[in-house]
C-alpha cells in the first residue's frame, strides 16, 4: 500500500480543527488530527511534512493555557499556526501575547485585510482581501526572526513569517468560507512551503477506512441504522464492503418519512447483497412522541427508540456486537450547543452496543464523493438531505397524525413541483414545516382556522452555513395553489427567507 505524505492538524481545542483537516484534504494531502498533548516522539515518528496548529478558546499567557511541547519547533518541520496556534508560536518563540483593546487590535468577524505577497504563504494571491477573525489577544512583539507578512486596519501583525524556518502564523481563521482565499494560502503552505505531492484523495480514505473498519470489528456481528439517507447509505456500502455478511442493515420506519419514502428505501436496498429488515414501528414512536413539543426532546426520544428497536433486533439476529450510524461531522458540531442530533445528543446512556461510525469526521459534500467512490446510484449519493428523526422535527409541536399527513401531502407537493421545474440537484435542500398553531382563513366562503405550511429551501456546500435561493414567484404561486386546493387543514404558505447563520437549515 502506497505511503502518503502526511500533515498533522495538532489540536488545541479550536472549534475548527475538523474544519481544517477538511480543507488539507481538498489540497489532495493525507493528514491526522492529534491532540497537542501528543508526545513529542508519536509525531516525530509519523514523519509530517507540515504542522498546522488550531484555534483555541484559551490565551496562552494563562496559567493551564494549552501548550504542545516547544521542541516541536526543533523538528524542521514547518509549522503554521491559526489564531491560538499562531499566538502560541509566537509565545514559545520569544514574542510577546497580551489582551488586545477595542482601540488596539481586537477583532471579530469580516476584516478587510492588507497581504505581503512576496511571501510564499500568499503568493498568486491578491494584496488584500477579506479575512474572518475571532482573536482578543494580539502580538505585542513577534519573535525573533519573524516578519509582519500581513496588517489590518486595527492590528499590525495579522500574520508573521519566518521563511527561512518554515514558521508561519496567521490572527484570522483561512479555513473558513468567510476568508477569501483562504483554501488558498493553505494549499501555498501545503505545497510551496511544506513541498506536497498531492499523492492522498478521497478514494484513499474510502481505502483506509475499510481497513480500519475490518480492524476494528473482526469477526464481529453488525448492525446498521439505516435511514435511506446519503450518510447511512454511504455507511452501509462501507460496511458492506468490509465485513459483507457480517452486516444486518435494520431500517426502522418510524411513520415520519416522506410520503412513499420507506417503500422507496426498501426497494433500493433490496437489490444488495445483504440482509435488508424493515420494521414497522410508526405506532410505537407516535405514542411515544404523544404530547411531546420541545424539538430537543424530541429528538431525543426518537434516538433512544431507535436504539430499543435495534436492540429488539439484534435479538431476533443473535450476538450483535457493533451498531453502525451514519454520523457525519456537522452532527457532532450542531449537537454541542445547536441541537441534539437523533445520533448524536439523543443516544441513551445505556446502548448495547459499540459504535462504528465510519463517516463522523466528513462533510456532507465529502460523503457524496465517498458514495461515487464505492460505486453508489448517482440518485442515491444526491439523495436530498433529510434528518434522522424524519418528519418529526419538521411537524413543529406536539405531533397529531391529522397535522402530520397534512405535512406529509404539502411536502410532496413541494418536492414534485421542484422537480417539475428542473430544481432537483440545483437546490441543495427544500421541504415544508407545519407548526402547532393556527391562523384564520376564508375558505368557500366561510371562516377556516387551519395551519400555515412553511416552505423552506436553502443551498451549501457544506452545511455549515447556507443561503436561501431566490426561487422564481411563479413557481411559489403554483406551489401555494397545490397545496391550498389538495391539503386538508392548510389555509396559508410562507417562504422561509432566514440563512444559516443565524437560522439552522431544519425549522425547529
Amino acid at each position: 500500500m502506497m505511503s502518503h505524505q502526511t500533515v498533522i492538524v495538532l489540536d488545541f481545542g479550536g472549534q475548527y480543527n475538523q474544519l481544517i483537516a477538511r480543507r488539507v484534504r481538498e489540497c489532495g494531502v493525507y493528514c491526522e488530527v492529534k491532540p497537542y498533548t501528543t508526545p513529542l516522539e508519536q509525531l516525530r515518528a509519523m514523519e509530517p511534512i507540515g504542522f498546522i496548529f488550531t484555534g483555541g478558546p484559551n490565551s496562552v499567557y494563562e496559567a493551564g493555557a494549552p501548550k504542545a511541547d516547544p521542541a516541536i519547533f526543533e523538528l524542521g518541520v514547518p509549522v503554521l499556526g491559526i489564531c491560538y496556534g499562531c499566538q502560541f508560536m509566537a509565545h514559545a518563540l520569544g514574542g510577546q501575547v497580551t489582551e488586545a483593546h477595542e482601540d488596539t487590535a481586537r477583532e471579530y468577524g469580516k476584516t478587510e485585510t492588507y497581504y505581503d505577497t512576496a511571501c510564499k504563504l500568499f503568493k498568486g494571491l491578491p494584496e488584500r482581501g477579506i479575512s474572518w477573525m475571532s482573536h482578543g489577544d494580539y502580538m505585542a512583539k513577534v519573535p525573533e526572526g519573524f516578519a509582519l507578512t500581513a496588517h489590518s486596519d486595527a492590528c499590525p501583525n495579522v500574520a508573521i513569517a519566518d521563511e527561512k524556518r518554515g514558521f508561519y502564523g496567521v490572527q484570522y481563521h483561512p479555513e473558513v468560507n468567510h476568508t477569501e482565499h483562504g483554501v488558498d494560502m493553505i494549499r501555498n503552505f501545503l505545497y510551496e512551503v511544506c513541498g506536497a505531492k498531492g499523492d492522498w484523495t478521497m478514494g484513499d480514505y474510502k481505502e483506509s477506512s475499510i481497513k480500519a473498519i475490518r480492524e476494528k470489528v473482526g469477526g464481529g456481528k453488525v448492525l446498521l441504522a439505516l435511514s435511506g439517507g446519503v450518510d447511512s447509505s454511504v455507511a452501509a456500502a462501507l460496511l458492506a464492503e468490509a465485513v459483507g455478511s457480517q452486516l444486518t442493515c435494520v431500517f426502522v420506519d418510524h411513520g415520519l418519512m416522506r410520503k412513499n419514502e420507506g417503500d422507496e428505501v426498501e426497494a433500493a436496498f433490496s437489490k444488495w447483497d445483504i440482509h435488508f429488515v424493515r420494521v414497522d414501528a410508526e405506532a410505537r414512536f407516535l405514542e411515544k412522541l404523544s404530547g411531546v413539543s420541545e424539538p430537543e426532546r424530541k429528538r431525543k426520544i426518537i434516538g433512544e427508540e431507535f436504539i430499543r428497536v435495534f436492540e429488539e433486533e439484534a435479538k431476533k439476529i443473535g450476538r450483535v456486537d457493533y451498531l453502525v450510524q451514519g454520523t457525519i461531522y456537522p452532527d457532532i458540531l450542531e449537537s454541542d450547543g445547536v441541537k441534539a442530533h437523533h445520533n448524536v445528543g439523543g443516544l441513551p446512556d445505556d446502548p448495547q452496543f459499540e459504535l462504528c461510525e465510519p463517516v463522523k469526521l466528513l462533510y456532507k459534500d465529502e460523503v457524496r464523493v465517498i458514495g461515487r467512490e464505492l460505486g453508489l446510484p448517482e440518485g442515491m449519493v444526491e439523495r436530498q438531505p433529510f434528518p434522522g428523526p424524519g418528519l418529526g422535527v419538521r411537524c413543529l409541536g406536539a405531533i397529531t397524525r391529522d397535522r402530520l399527513e397534512a405535512l406529509r401531502e404539502a411536502d410532496a407537493i413541494l418536492r414534485d413541483e421542484f422537480a417539475a421545474a428542473g430544481l432537483e440537484g440545483k437546490v441543495w435542500q427544500y421541504f415544508v414545516s407545519v407548526p402547532d398553531f393556527r391562523a384564520t382563513g376564508v375558505r368557500d366562503g366561510v371562516r377556516a382556522f387551519e395551519w400555515p405550511a412553511i416552505i423552506r429551501a436553502v443551498n451549501t456546500v457544506d452545511a455549515m452555513t447556507a443561503e436561501v435561493p431566490e426561487l422564481d414567484w411563479a413557481l411559489l404561486k403554483k406551489i401555494t395553489e397545490r397545496i391550498l386546493a389538495e391539503v386538508p387543514g392548510i389555509c396559508r404558505v410562507v417562504y422561509d427567507l432566514t440563512p444559516k447563520p443565524i437560522g439552522t437549515i431544519e425549522w425547529e
